[in-house]
C-alpha cells in the first residue's frame, strides 16, 4: 500500500464513521419531522432530545476531518468538486448550520410559534442536508466530475446515480435513527412508545431495502464502473450489509433492539465500504486515480503522523464522550420544554 493509498484509506474510514454517527443524528430530524403535530409529537421530540442532545454535535468532526484530508492530500480533485458540485456543496453546508440552529432554539425560543418555526427548519435541514450529501457521493461515482468538468448546478443532484444516492442516505439514516430510538426507549422502559414506534422502524427498514436492492438498475446505467465493482470485489461487502440488514429488522421486529442497533450500523457501514472498494483506485471515477491525484510526498506522511496524534488524543476523547453521554442519561423525559 502506498503512503497516498494509506491516506484515502484513513479518510474513507472517517467517511465511515460519519455515516454511522452522523446519519443516525440526522435520521432522528426526519423522525422529527414526521412525529406529527405539537401534541402527537412530543413523546417522539422529548426522546430524540434525550437520545442525541449530547452529542449530536460532535459527529460532524468526522465531515471536517475528511474536507480537510481531501483538501490537503488530493488539493485538485477537491478544487474541481467544489467548482463543479458548488451548489450541492453549499446546500449541504447550510443544511449543517440550519439544522444545528433549529435543534438549539427550539427548546428555547419564548413563544410556541417560534418554536415550531425552528422544529420545521431543524427537520427540513435534516432530510436536506443528507440527501445532498448521497447525491454528491452519487455524480462522483457516475463519472460526471473530471478535472476541467464546469460547473453542473442543482440538476446534478437529480441524475439517476445522484437521486439514487441521496435517497438511499435519507432512508438509512432514517432507518438508523429509528433503531436507535427504539433501543433508547426500551432502556427507559417506555414500551408503549417502542410498541407504537416498532412498526413505523419496520417500515423504513423494508424501504430502504428494497431501495439499495432497486438501485441496482440506475446504477448500472448511470454508474457503470462502480456497478461492476460492487458485482465484483465488493460483492461480499454488499452481501454483508444485506445480511446485517435483514437480521436488524428481524431483530427489530422481534423486540431485540439493543442487537438490532449493532446489525444496523454494520449495515450502513458495510454498504458505504463497499462504495469504497468499488471506486478504488478512483478518486474521480474513470478520470483522476489516487496515485495521479496525490500531493507532495512529504504532505501525505505529514497527514499519516495528524492521524496518529488524532488517534492517541482525539479518538479516546470522543469514545469517553459516548461513554458518559450514555451512562449520565436518566430516565425522565418530561423534563424541559418540548414542541
Amino acid at each position: 500500500m502506498s503512503v497516498a493509498e494509506a491516506v484515502a484509506l484513513i479518510m474513507f474510514v472517517a467517511v465511515i464513521a460519519y455515516a454511522v454517527l452522523g446519519g443516525a443524528d440526522f435520521g432522528s430530524g426526519v423522525w422529527d419531522l414526521l412525529a406529527g403535530g405539537t401534541r402527537r409529537g412530543a413523546p417522539t421530540r422529548r426522546l430524540i432530545d434525550h437520545a442525541i442532545g449530547p452529542v449530536w454535535e460532535a459527529n460532524h468532526v468526522w465531515l471536517i476531518f475528511v474536507l480537510v484530508y481531501l483538501w490537503s492530500a488530493f488539493p485538485e480533485p477537491f478544487a474541481a468538486l467544489m467548482r463543479t458540485l458548488a451548489i450541492p456543496f453549499w446546500l449541504v453546508g447550510l443544511g449543517i448550520v440550519l439544522r444545528g440552529a433549529g435543534f438549539a432554539l427550539r427548546k428555547y425560543s419564548p413563544t410556541l410559534g417560534a418554536a415550531r418555526v425552528a422544529g420545521v427548519v431543524f427537520a427540513a435541514a435534516s432530510v436536506v442536508t443528507p440527501f445532498f450529501l448521497g447525491s454528491i457521493a452519487g455524480t462522483i461515482a457516475s463519472g460526471r466530475v473530471g478535472l476541467d468538468t464546469e460547473p453542473l448546478g442543482l440538476s446534478s443532484a437529480f441524475a439517476p446515480a445522484s437521486l439514487l444516492g441521496g435517497v438511499l442516505a435519507v432512508c438509512t439514516c432514517t432507518y438508523l435513527a429509528g433503531v436507535l430510538l427504539l433501543s433508547e426507549a426500551h432502556r427507559l422502559g417506555d414500551t408503549e412508545f417502542t410498541d407504537g414506534f416498532r412498526p413505523r422502524v419496520l417500515i423504513a427498514g423494508v424501504v430502504t431495502g428494497a431501495i439499495a436492492l432497486a438501485g441496482v438498475f440506475p446504477l448500472r446505467a448511470d454508474a457503470p464502473t462502480l456497478a461492476d465493482e460492487l458485482a465484483g470485489r465488493a460483492a461480499v461487502v454488499v452481501v454483508v450489509s444485506a445480511i446485517a440488514g435483514a437480521v436488524s429488522v428481524e431483530l427489530v421486529r422481534r423486540g431485540g433492539y439493543r442487537r438490532a442497533r449493532w446489525f444496523a450500523a454494520v449495515a450502513v457501514a458495510s454498504i458505504v465500504a463497499g462504495w469504497g472498494i468499488g471506486q478504488y483506485p478512483w478518486v474521480l471515477v474513470d478520470h483522476v486515480t489516487i496515485a495521479d491525484a496525490a500531493g507532495g510526498r512529504a504532505t501525505l506522511i505529514g497527514l499519516l503522523v495528524a492521524t496518529g496524534v488524532a488517534a492517541v488524543l482525539v479518538v479516546p476523547a470522543m469514545i469517553t464522550l459516548f461513554v458518559l453521554a450514555d451512562s449520565n442519561k436518566v430516565g425522565d423525559l418530561g423534563s424541559g420544554t418540548h414542541h
